[in-house]
């Protein structure tokens, strides 16, 4: 096989989350320990820091892959999901693993695969690990799935648990409540190991504080150990400001959001807790937030992605991340706001459309997934909700009709709701 039907193997055979739902769901870690012995146990043949949470768990991997590979650090990163090649998942200093390597990692163990028959995230983890280990990196950031507790990355026994936030999002999996939600997430810290929370919510401080005493385990805030204050952002970065005793520090960033204050505060928070495993020089991590993006091949988050008119692309798909991203929409001087919209049907939308800005134009439309929430439904709601909105078949073509109906020099553009909307317009 070459890499596309490598990749057609994977996609046909093996259930995936993210496009068929709870089928490719799995609450026990079994296939995934079975996968790894197979392969000679990689999971225990690299350090690693190992990050979970509703929001935010992708921006702070990524930012503290960056500032390790300024360091000097060979760096794996495990994330996902993937927006245009599933190779974005496995990354070494920024750069995915190779189309040769997937091929032959499915080649090798397609018995095995075949035996097994794990999940898509299962053989996509077991990948990942077998990578870092063949690769001998100094250090791996590995980012859940989702929850935490029965994510096939909770087998590894890393340096440092992060949990970055909790709000609502796959209910239906993780539970009803925000303290069911975070004793899922919590299943990631580990004995004796130390364990980082980004945001301090006080409704669930209790099940962190619990799990951390059940495992020994030193709990730390973000807001303690690093504080940011002052924070500024626009479309091109962001900007902050930290002391250090008598010191002043600033520092830039070419993330943009409000929210990333939470995901760099947190990361800064981690570097502090791991000076004393890694020397992380001032010099290093100030290239390493600075360049992100640029070092860590990092997608849509807060992206533009056209100029005239301006076009803006973000991930936010739950109550949380939309809630944040209108922050930073209300910032910006327009005209009209086009918005192209799409998510996923197991999504519960009133608290969303609820927040939903009641002026904007809506170009409701259904990712290429089986798993896409139909126009139908989506039109429904919005309805429901008086906004003003067309049904459209396809992104493309919801996204070619507000570049169309947009004002070059007035109006605006923002394409969100799903990770699979905005993967469809990327440039």
């Amino acid at each position: 096989m070459n890499y596309s039907e490598t990749l057609q193997y994977l996609f046909a055979k093996l259930p995936m989350f993210q496009r068929v739902g709870d089928k490719a769901f799995k609450k026990d870690l079994t296939n995934t320990l079975a996968l790894l012995e197979a392969l000679d146990k990689p999971h225990l043949k690299f350090q690693s820091i190992h990050i979970a949470g509703t929001n935010g768990k992708g921006s702070v991997s990524h930012i503290l892959a960056s500032v390790f590979q300024e360091s000097g650090f060979k760096t794996g990163c495990y994330t996902s999901p993937h927006y245009k090649d599933f190779r974005e998942r496995i990354k070494i200093n920024g750069q995915v693993l190779s189309e040769d390597y997937v091929v032959d990692f499915v080649q090798k163990h397609k018995e095995l695969i075949e035996r097994i028959q794990p999940s898509f995230f299962e053989i996509t983890v077991a990948m990942a690990f077998d990578y870092f280990a063949k690769q001998q990196v100094d250090i791996a950031i590995i980012e859940t799935g989702m929850g935490g507790r029965f994510d096939s990355t909770n087998v590894i026994s890393p340096l440092l648990s992060i949990i970055t936030n909790i709000s609502f999002d796959h209910q239906q999996f993780l539970g009803d409540t925000l303290a069911k939600i975070a004793f899922e997430k919590a299943g990631i810290i580990k004995p004796e190991t130390p364990v980082l929370i980004g945001e301090r919510q006080e409704e669930i401080e209790e099940v962190f504080l619990n799990k951390a005493l059940e495992c020994d385990s030193n709990l730390f805030y973000a807001d303690e150990l690093f504080e940011i204050v002052d924070f500024e952002t626009n479309l091109s970065g962001s900007a902050f400001t930290t002391h250090f005793g008598k010191r002043k520090l600033h520092y830039s960033s070419d993330l943009s959001g409000f929210y990333q204050k939470y995901n760099l505060q947190t990361a800064m928070a981690a570097i502090l807790l791991l000076k004393d495993s890694f020397e992380l020089k001032e010099e290093n991590i100030r290239k390493g937030i600075e360049g992100v993006r640029k070092n860590s091949y990092f997608l849509g988050r807060c992206m533009k992605i056209k100029e005239k008119p301006l076009a803006l692309v973000d991930s936010a798909h739950n109550e949380a991340g939309i809630r944040e991203l209108l922050k930073i929409i209300s910032s910006q001087a327009y005209k009209t706001l086009h918005f192209v919209y799409g998510t996923v049907a197991d999504k519960d939308l009133s608290k969303v459309f609820n927040l939903l800005p009641k002026e904007a134009q809506y170009y409701f439309c259904k990712a290429d997934i089986p798993r896409g929430m139909s126009v139908e439904e989506l039109t429904k709601f919005g309805e429901l909700k008086k906004l003003n909105s067309k049904a459209y078949p396809s992104v493309q073509e919801a996204y070619k009709a507000a570049v169309e109906n947009a004002d070059p020099k007035e109006d605006m553009i923002l394409i969100s709701g799903s990770i699979f909307v905005v993967a469809e317009v990327l440039p």
